[in-house]
């Protein structure tokens, strides 16, 4: 691993990994743990690269490449994911995490796909201004949805929020009953406004993505219920086979547009 921080160096400085070490399409879960778990779904993989939080495994998902990344906690890590992996030639992001659902109706287990997301985290708005909206790339969504419905899985499409904090940040209480200003009306207030999960990455994801052109998206499985106050760690392989199935069909999305001569993918480019 190169040990400069000079960010147009080959082996990237914070990922440890270079051009030939990913696929255009990555996986982008939390938990380095997760990692083993999502090429546990694949034909086969090997380990690319290993620093810090990241670590990075590229193989392939019926006969598609594919990469997975593990980016820590929050917005800042995951930011610096993204950056790097962009720079040795990623293209599509999908975020494989876990979240708390806060509409009725969705059960822990279920899958959350997130088609545009609250930017209540920080880091986005170091990169652009804060009225910039964090959507989620429309291919993207429909591959996740496709998918979902190919495995069979419980699924919501809508908003997510996206913050900086597990505890004050979600309207949680701190050390010793501690509560932020607004925090007892925060999940009520976000309900109301339709939104669907709380969760701490997807906003960074989607407003980087946006501004760099590159394509991004988010599924999340359901692990709290701030509804009945339910918790449990449900449906991680749900979205990881979600995630996964949704790069191969991404993948023959854009060969069915190369084969038509278009630049977009539309339900008239049906896939079989």
């Amino acid at each position: 691993m190169s040990d400069s921080e000079d960010p147009n160096d080959e082996v990237q400085y914070h990922i440890a990994v270079g051009p030939d070490d990913a696929a255009e399409r990555v996986l982008l879960p939390g938990n380095p743990e997760r990692v083993e778990k999502v090429t546990a779904l694949w034909d086969d993989s090997e380990e690319a690269g290993s620093h810090r939080e990241y670590r990075t495994a590229t193989g392939e998902y019926r006969g598609t490449p594919i990469s997975v990344t593990s980016t820590g906690i929050g917005s800042p890590s995951a930011a610096i994911a993204i950056e790097e992996l962009a720079r040795v030639g990623a293209e599509t992001f999908i975020r494989v995490g876990s979240c708390g659902a806060i509409q009725p109706g969705m059960d822990v287990g279920d899958l959350v796909i997130t088609s545009g997301a609250v930017r209540q985290e920080g880091t986005s708005k170091e990169y652009v201004r804060e009225d910039y909206p964090a959507v989620a790339d429309r291919e993207v969504v429909a591959a996740l949805v496709a998918a979902a419905e190919r495995l069979g899985h419980d699924y919501h499409v809508g908003l997510t929020m996206s913050a900086d904090s597990f505890y004050a940040g979600q309207g949680r209480p701190g050390f010793e009953g501690f509560r932020a200003a607004g925090s007892d009306s925060l999940v009520a207030e976000l309900r109301d406004a339709n939104v669907k999960n709380i969760e701490m990455e997807a906003a960074a994801l989607l407003t980087i993505a946006n501004v760099y052109g590159l394509r991004a998206g988010a599924v999340c499985s359901v692990y709290a219920n701030r509804i009945t106050g339910e918790f449990r760690t449900e449906g991680e392989s749900r979205a990881a086979e979600t995630a996964s199935l949704a790069v191969h069909l991404l993948a023959r999305m854009d060969e069915a547009k190369r084969e038509a001569g278009v630049d977009h993918w539309h339900p008239g480019l049906a896939l079989d």
